[in-house]
This record gives structure tokens, sequence and C-alpha cells, in this order.
């Protein structure tokens, strides 16, 4: 069987989805949009089950900004509600006897650090304004842009103020060293690396810009009622506009005739042919084991620095936790120890480092009455170096324990409904490399031109959108990878069928 449209998008993740919507207000009609797993969205999704409900992924995001352009450009009211984050988190620090709120007001921030950080506010203040100057002089020169060759992008980064360099090759755990007095706040100001799947170590300290979008520039948000509602609402306007899905299809090879690219057969046989091809696929693994190029074989893709892997639990209980916020950070008291062995290990960390989120909180509607939803999220090793995940139910246990400990309250004999998915969980249902649950790590040799392409190297008709292509991982980087993509195929191509609207928005 063969399927025809004048665009074909692998995936249907955010980038996918923002791609698919851009291109519509354009024009482009005959969109196909081919999907692996039952329903949209990616690793922005959504479990049901016993009466509870979870978002998959993503919980919070920054840059809101980026959702608005995102819905302006193609002519449509933004329809999402957001939520501010206050405070954007909680940190539970092993050895202190209460939590850290982490305030976007510098005097309400200084007061949790009380007798450990003196004169936070203003070293705060400072971090944040070398930070703002790198963001602002990187924002339109680098990172909303695409490069059609490396020697472009290194003229662009050349633009960029020097003051700047130094931050390239320092970490940015060095650089909080040079601000801040207290492991204490070392520790928690440097949790903005692992948004990027990486350590403070190994994170370079120019992605120190990250803290100044999540306290100054736009801060933390949520979705009003779930995460998941981008997907529901990007999805209801693109099948108003006639964009069609496919799901439990899964791409296996292109379809290359007479040296050019007529789109791609699937695991079952299924020939899905096009005028234009998008990935939202891994954009270097998509390469490698779909493409078959021989410059993004195995050997090299498990080179390549990629981001930590996700140990996911989804946990409903049958009661109310007191005293947490939504968003919560549970450490322990040896971060540099951890973070230099754990994520390269081989085995499943004894006291783990784990994020828990707790929509509940904020929304009653996703747990049944006197019920608590919770999130949580450990990083762990990529399948790389650790593939055997049999013991995934005794990590899950270990973070219970460690977490019913730490909050003094009872949980386990609580739980109602628990769903693990472990990093080979990830890699099976979302074709993430290795299990890697952000794509590409942004080290020095990995970010802004050096990122695999968007535009391919061999066909002018193929094109890639997500967190591995540029400008990199992250839900509002994913879209500007979308505005970046539909640039150039309308640039390139023009739609099969003419819009009926009256006008066309700038992309």
């Amino acid at each position: 069987m063969t399927h025809t449209s004048q665009v074909l998008i692998i995936g249907s993740g955010l980038g996918a989805l923002a791609t698919a919507l851009r291109l519509t207000a354009h024009g482009f009609r005959d969109i196909l949009i081919v999907e692996k797993a039952d329903t949209p969205g990616g690793r922005l999704n959504i479990l049901e089950q016993d009466g509870f409900r979870f978002d998959t992924g993503p919980s919070f995001f920054s840059m809101s900004y980026e959702f608005d352009e995102l819905f302006q450009s193609c002519q449509v009211p933004n329809p999402l509600t957001y939520r501010p984050l206050d405070p954007l988190y909680t940190v539970y620090l092993a050895g202190h006897s209460r939590p850290f709120r982490i305030f976007r007001d510098l005097k309400r921030l200084e007061k949790e650090f009380e007798g450990l950080e003196s004169g936070l506010s203003s070293k705060m203040q400072r971090w944040l304004d070398n930070a703002g100057a790198i963001f602002h002089d990187t924002e339109h020169r680098v990172v909303k842009r695409d490069f059609d060759t490396l020697p472009a992008y290194l003229w662009a980064l050349a633009g960029v103020p020097w003051k700047h360099a130094p931050r390239m090759f320092m970490s940015m755990w060095k650089d909080l060293e040079n601000h801040f007095s207290s492991e204490e706040a070392r520790v928690i100001f440097s949790l903005v690396s692992f948004f990027l799947g990486n350590t403070p170590f190994d994170t370079p300290a120019v992605y120190k810009l990250l803290s100044y979008t999540e306290f100054v520039h736009d801060g933390y948000w949520s979705v009003e009622g779930s995460m998941y509602d981008i997907v529901n609402k990007i999805v209801g306007l693109l099948k108003e506009r006639g964009v069609r899905f496919e799901f439990r299809t899964e791409i296996a090879e292109p379809i290359v005739e007479n040296g050019r690219l007529k789109g791609f057969r699937s695991t079952d046989g299924r020939r899905f042919e096009a005028e234009i091809c998008v990935s939202n696929s891994d954009a270097a693994a998509f390469r490698g084991l779909v493409m078959g190029r021989r410059r993004w074989h195995t050997k090299r893709l498990d080179r390549m620095e990629w981001t930590l892997a996700p140990f996911t639990m989804y946990v409903g209980l049958n009661r109310k936790l007191h005293g947490l916020n939504h968003h919560n950070y549970f450490l322990g008291s040896n971060f540099r120890q951890y973070a230099d062995t754990i994520f390269k290990s081989s085995v499943a960390p004894e006291k783990p480092y784990y994020y828990v989120n707790i929509p509940s909180k904020s929304d009653p509607s996703c747990a049944p009455e006197g019920c608590e939803n919770l999130f949580f999220l450990c990083p762990v090793p990529d399948l790389r170096f650790k593939p055997d995940w049999s013991d995934a139910e005794a990590l899950g246990e270990a973070i219970l324990s460690d977490f019913e400990s730490r909050v003094g309250q009872p949980v386990r004999e609580h739980v109602v409904t628990k769903t693990i998915w472990s990093p080979k969980t990830w890699e099976q249902k979302f074709n993430l490399y290795r299990g890697s649950g952000l794509g590409l790590a942004h080290g020095l040799n990995q970010i802004g031109g050096f990122r695999p392409a968007i535009r391919d190297e061999e066909f002018d008709n193929l094109f890639y959108v997500g967190a591995s292509t540029r400008p990199g991982t992250g839900l509002p980087m994913v879209v500007i990878s979308s505005r970046l993509a539909a640039g150039h195929i309308v640039e390139n191509f023009q739609p099969s069928s003419k819009l009926s609207e009256k006008s066309f928005v700038n992309l």
C-alpha cells in the first residue's frame, strides 16, 4: 500500500506538531504525520490509570513567549492557559531539617539561605546580570538561527562579545564556585544543568543563561489542566486544517529513486511517499539507524555525548501529602561524588537523587478526591553503561522508601497504583537512542553549528526538527527548532494547494 502526501512528518512530538502548524499557516495542507505510538506527543505524553492522570515527561517550561509566538505566527489565539510556579521549586538536601524554597524574589530567596550564604541576594544579582548578558548577546546571533555551514556558525559566534569566551571553556560548577561560598547554594543553583540532561561539572558555564530565564526573564510555567494540553490543543488545530495522522506506524528505511528521496517505508512494508519529509526522531540516530549514513554509524553514535537517561515512576496515593509543593528535588549529601560516578555506572544508585512532581497540588482533577498523584524522575545511566534494568522495581522501592523518610509521612502503604518506566522502556516507546532522555548533550563540540543540521546533508527535501538538532533540548528550544525547519521548507517549496485564509505571517 502506498500513502502519498506533499509533506510527510515522522514522529508526533512537539517539534513535529509545531512544524506542521507553522506549515499550515503558509498554505501547506497535504500533510501526513506518522507516529509509532498510539497517541501523539512523543515524550510530552499522558498516562491514565485507575482514575489518576500523569504527564509522562516535561512538567514545566520556561520562555513561555515562544509558545505565544508559535500561535501568533499561525494566526490563532493562544489556546493554552499558563500557571506560574511560585516558588519555582523546592529542594530537600540531606542533612538539613527544612527544605529550601527557591523564589524569584531575591530578598525572599536570601532568607532561605540565612546562616549559609551571607549577602546572597547581591551575589545572585551579579550571577544573574552576567547570565542575562550571555542570554541577550547570543539569543538572536546564535540560538535562534540556523547555519548552512560550520564557517557560518563560527562567524556568528565571533560576533558574540569576547568577554563571554572564558565561560565557554569553564564548567558551570566552577563558575558557581566563583560566585557562591556555600555548597548548598552551588548545588541548588546548578540544578538547571540537569534540564540539559547533564551534570554541572560537564556543562559549560555559558548555560548559566538558563538561570536568567528562570529567575528574571520569564520564570517557570505549567499548563492549566495538564502539560498534555499543549499536544491536545495543537492536534485539534491541525485536524481542523486537514492534517492527517497515521498511528502505530514505525518508519524503517528511506525510499530513494534516481538519487532522490521519494519517501519512507514502514516496518510493515507500507510506502509513504512525499515531496517533503521531516523527521522528528533523534536527528543523529535517525541519520545512522534509518538513513544508514556511515558518518553516523552506531560506534560513532556511542562515542558522542548523550543526555542522562530517565527512570520514571508514576504513583497514585489514596491520601494527601502535607507540606510539599508542586515541584520538589530530593538530593543527598555527596553531590560531586554522585554526579561523577552514577551516570556512567552499571548499577542503580543505592541512595538516588530524584525529582518529584505532584500535579494534584495545583489541579485536583488529575487524581480521585482525597488522593495524590506523584511523578518521580531519577536521572540514571543510559543503556550504554547500564543495559540491564531487571532491578527497576528495586530502584523504585528505594526511591519510595527514601521519599517516605524525607517527608516524614506514610507513603508506601497508601500506594494504589504504580507504573515504572526504565530507560529501556523509554528507548522502546519513543526510539530514544540508548534511552537518552533529551537526545544529544550540550558539550562544546555538540552545540550550535556542531549539532546535527536541520537540513539534510544529502537530500534537499529532508529536514530535521527536535531536541538533537538546532538549537537544542527543552520545550522552548524545540519550538524554535520548528520555526527554523518550517522556514527552510517555506523558502524552498510551494504548497500544493492554496490557503483560503486572506494572508500569511512571517515565521
